[in-house]
């Protein structure tokens, strides 16, 4: 990108400590190691949170935890697969080193265009949101305040058509529905919401932004543009925050309108 020019991939991170976080608090971001959970991740820093940033790509987990450093906030890189239940018990013993977690963002999980057996990854996108939450009640129940779950328009507000691999859609209408049911199930300790954002420009849509079919989609769009990362994650911090504290079992669309036309 040469100087001057703009970068259209990326919005601004916002300080979202006014919302009512202390200082220090801990959220774990699972799938953090690029997108919509590197911003979250880096997002939950700026606004004053430790983050212990999850994710399989191990080195890319190191990557945030240093732009959270750089930053001058506080991270921890925990490589986790969290279809595994041994290396999900192994994370939260690991992330005990920051101190008990207050707050968890459910965002990791396989592309939409996945390929493998149906069953198998409708199990590995929900089921590995239910096994993180679980543990995360049996090591931080006492403090555990909200969590968020990262579900997707798709499934839930429309159908996706061609262009995702089927068990996206069920995956992301399934994670909806278990939110509503975690909100409930919980009586509201923690607080459990869903961000379903549209169509985002990460590292897994940036190879086609130039796409005929692409740029058909982002016209579609009432704000003129796909989301950016950034403002996923600003959704996602203030579902999290005590200022969001009456609001439990919700499915929050973040989509420029496009699910509305």
């Amino acid at each position: 990108m040469s100087q001057g020019q703009a970068d259209t991939r990326h919005g601004p991170l916002y300080d979202m400590s006014a919302l009512g976080f202390v200082p220090g608090e801990l959220v774990v971001v699972t799938g953090a190691a690029s997108g919509i959970g590197k911003a979250t991740a880096l997002s939950a820093a700026k606004s004053g949170l430790a983050v212990a940033a999850w994710d399989l790509n191990g080195s890319g987990a190191a990557a945030t935890a240093d732009e959270i450093a750089d930053m001058g906030g506080t991270a921890l890189a925990v490589t986790a697969d969290v279809s595994d239940a041994t290396q999900i018990d192994r994370a939260w013993h690991e992330t005990r080193a920051l101190g008990p977690c207050k707050f968890l963002v459910n965002n990791a999980g396989p592309p939409s265009t996945s390929q493998g057996p149906f069953a198998d990854l409708l199990t590995l996108a929900v089921g590995s949101m239910e096994a993180v939450t679980t543990r995360w009640l049996e090591h931080c129940g006492d403090v555990a305040a909200s969590m968020v779950n990262i579900s997707s328009i798709a499934g839930n507000l429309q159908g996706s058509g061609k262009t995702v691999s089927a068990f996206y859609p069920a995956a992301k209408a399934g994670i909806a529905g278990l939110t509503r049911h975690q909100a409930t199930r919980y009586d509201g300790r923690p607080r459990v919401n869903a961000v379903a954002p549209g169509i985002t420009i990460t590292p897994r849509i940036e190879p086609m932004l130039e796409m005929p079919a692409m740029q058909d989609l982002a016209a579609r769009v009432p704000v003129g543009r796909l989301g950016y990362p950034e403002e996923m994650a600003s959704a996602v911090l203030f579902l999290l925050s005590p200022a969001a504290s009456y609001i439990n079992g919700v499915l929050l669309p973040v989509d420029g309108g496009v699910t509305q036309g």
